[in-house]
């Protein structure tokens, strides 16, 4: 009695075991299948998007086979109903005889004894049954119940290869007891050997000797049912290769349709990506054949178009640097000329002192457009080249700020440098980045009427920021459109003493490009204009997010009269960035000082909580753009 509760034990554990290992069993193979079942579909819904053959055949094979099953469910189900009333007919015609002769013979028996009535029972149901090489049909001999048992009733109950009265429906049983001579029939089951066959019970009332029976003739539905299976085979299969066949033509044709304009995007992609002497292959005289000579016309005069427009902006840029290097020969003359003059310029008269400095000043400025246009033409002959080497941009705006101070001086502004993370090395060309920090720079002091400039520097994982912050005149959207643009002056009618050129920011946005950043702009009227220069650390490197935002977070943009846009250079990506990460007690790092300026509302601080989204729709930026691809110059209205 002891070892039962050890062996339940054992056998407890050993079913839990099982248990285990089934379910890891399924569990494995449920995360094995799932993966492969989705990336099937995927795969089918990639498919299903990107080619027209597949859906046009798949539609026609679905619709087909949708069409086809209705059509064949149909078919059965007629052949089915006129098989079944064919032999239901023929079977309550048979059973009306058979019944018929049944009744004249027990009519007229003579037989007294019991043995004489079970033999003549016996054989007059035989003789229904009408066996041979095939039974017709079977029979169900049975007295009816609640009647007095007559002193000569030998016979109860007869039936054919075993049956019994269960293969008879209740309902059938119940009718045909309810009523008087009329005769029934019901669809049922019945047992032939180990298969059950379909059969049509038939019911009729007989009496022998005063004795009430139901005799129930059971007609064999087999062969009927297995004709039908056979049509139903010989319509799937029918089916089946009409709907191959079907695909078949359905994929030869839209083959026949889509090659052509499969090839003609194909010859369009190389036509977009510079392979202007790609034609497509025209043959015969339809429709397609004229689509094909049509695009290879098109392309045709596409090539020659952009063959004659290059061939132009090849002597254009061929022009001007032809024109800039044979400028600089005369113009050293000049300048020397100019420097001799601008010196003895105390012992001219008022009036050619005047000339000499104006000459002096104009000269100066003529050899810086004429630099300009110098570095424009190599970007323009793509024959720029990057020198990049690892450097502390800090240090280099520092350089920068120390270059600016004079000019600070004379506009009264003071630069305010706010580095709070110290030193931050970048791979980059030095030379470049100085010439773009200078003209940001520059340009925020001569636009920012006398308030302070202020310099924020940030950086993350992948990359640095440097923004140029002003509290000047700002910009207007007709203004910031063309912000990058070459030779363009906010107002051409202003006296302008740096620079002069309208090619600063240009060649900025070029170089920004070298380096694979970011320039962008954003401009508020009357609120001033903030410049932002995002480089990767890493030369190559990409950048997905700028360390610090582009709209300054001391600017409120609520009201609707504001004129608030956002300018994108053409290196420049259209998303924008949140704020940079810094820590506690950020201040300026170093400031350039000069001379005191008028008293501000406010000293604007460089940080402020992201923006980016918002300017970015200022902007009118598509969504989905990658980050960093090359656009041109953007602006938007903030409402």
């Amino acid at each position: 009695m002891a070892r039962l509760p050890l062996q339940a034990r054992i056998w407890r554990r050993r079913a839990l075991i099982v248990v285990l290992r089934v379910a890891r069993l399924v569990r494995t193979g449920v995360d094995r299948i799932f993966p492969g079942i989705r990336y099937l579909v995927r795969s089918l819904q990639r498919r299903w998007r990107r080619s027209l053959q597949f859906r046009t055949v798949l539609t026609t094979l679905l619709l087909s086979i949708s069409s086809f099953a209705i059509v064949g469910a149909y078919l059965s189900n007629q052949i089915a109903n006129n098989l079944f009333q064919e032999r239901l007919t023929q079977a309550e015609s048979e059973t009306r005889y058979n019944v018929k002769q049944v009744q004249d013979t027990f009519d007229g028996a003579q037989v007294t004894d019991q043995s004489s009535v079970i033999t003549l029972v016996y054989d007059t149901l035989n003789a229904v049954e009408g066996r041979g090489s095939v039974i017709q049909r079977r029979y169900v001999f049975e007295a009816m119940p609640e009647q007095t048992k007559p002193r000569n009733r030998w016979v109860e109950s007869r039936a054919s290869d075993q049956l019994t009265i269960s293969v008879i429906p209740p309902d059938l049983r119940k009718a045909v007891q309810d009523s008087g001579k009329e005769q029934f029939w019901a669809s049922t089951e019945f047992p032939v050997g180990t298969e059950d066959r379909p059969g049509i019970a038939v019911g009729n009332k007989v009496t022998f000797n005063g004795t009430v029976y139901e005799l129930y003739l059971i007609y064999d539905l087999n062969t009927a049912q297995q004709t039908l299976n056979e049509i139903q085979n010989v319509l799937w299969a029918g089916g089946a290769a009409l709907v191959l066949m079907i695909g078949a033509i359905a994929w030869y044709v839209t083959r026949n349709v889509v090659s052509p304009v499969s090839h003609a995007a194909v010859v369009s992609e190389k036509l977009a990506a510079g392979q202007l002497q790609e034609r497509m292959v025209v043959k015969g005289e339809d429709e397609v054949a004229r689509l094909g000579a049509s695009f290879n016309h098109m392309a045709a005069s596409l090539q020659e178009q952009i063959t004659q427009l290059a061939t132009l902006s090849q002597m254009q840029q061929r022009f001007v640097s032809d024109v800039s290097h044979e400028l600089r020969t005369p113009l050293t003359t000049v300048r020397m000329a100019a420097e001799v003059l601008y010196d003895a310029r105390e012992d001219f008269d008022p009036i050619n002192k005047r000339s000499a400095e104006l000459l002096y000043n104009q000269v100066e400025r003529f050899q810086s457009l004429l630099a300009d246009l110098l570095e424009i033409s190599r970007f323009d002959a793509g024959v720029a080249m990057l020198d990049a080497d690892a450097t502390d941009i800090v240090q280099l705006i520092s350089h920068v700020m120390e270059g600016a101070a004079p000019v600070a001086e004379e506009y009264g502004s003071k630069m305010i440098l706010n580095a709070p993370g110290g030193s931050v090395v970048v791979e980059m060309d030095s030379r470049r980045i100085d010439r773009i920090l200078r003209n940001l720079i520059l340009n925020a002091l001569e636009h920012g009427e006398g308030r302070p400039v202020n310099i924020s520097v940030a950086s993350n994982a992948d990359a640095v920021a440097v923004t140029v912050r002003d509290h000047g005149i700002g910009m207007t959207p007709a203004e910031a459109a063309r912000v990058f643009d070459r030779f363009w002056r906010a107002d051409p009618a202003r006296a302008r003493t740096t620079g002069g050129s309208g090619l600063g920011l240009s060649i900025a946005t070029e170089d920004t490009k070298l380096h694979n950043g970011w320039l962008q702009a954003w401009g508020n009227t009357g609120a001033g204009s903030n410049f932002r220069l995002t480089l990767p650390l890493k030369q190559g490197g990409t950048i997905t997010k700028s360390p610090l935002p582009l709209e300054p977070a001391d600017v409120g943009l609520a009201s609707p009269a504001d004129h608030s846009v956002l300018v994108l250079g053409e290196g420049a990506t259209p998303a924008d960035s949140g704020p940079a990460s810094s820590g506690p007690g950020e201040s300026a790092a170093s400031a350039m000082p000069a001379n005191p300026a008028p008293a501000n509302p406010a000293d604007p601080a460089p940080a402020g909580p992201a923006v980016g989204n918002e300017a970015g729709r200022a902007a009118g930026t598509e969504p989905g753009t990658a980050p960093g691809a090359p656009e041109p110059a953007r602006t938007g209205e903030r409402p």
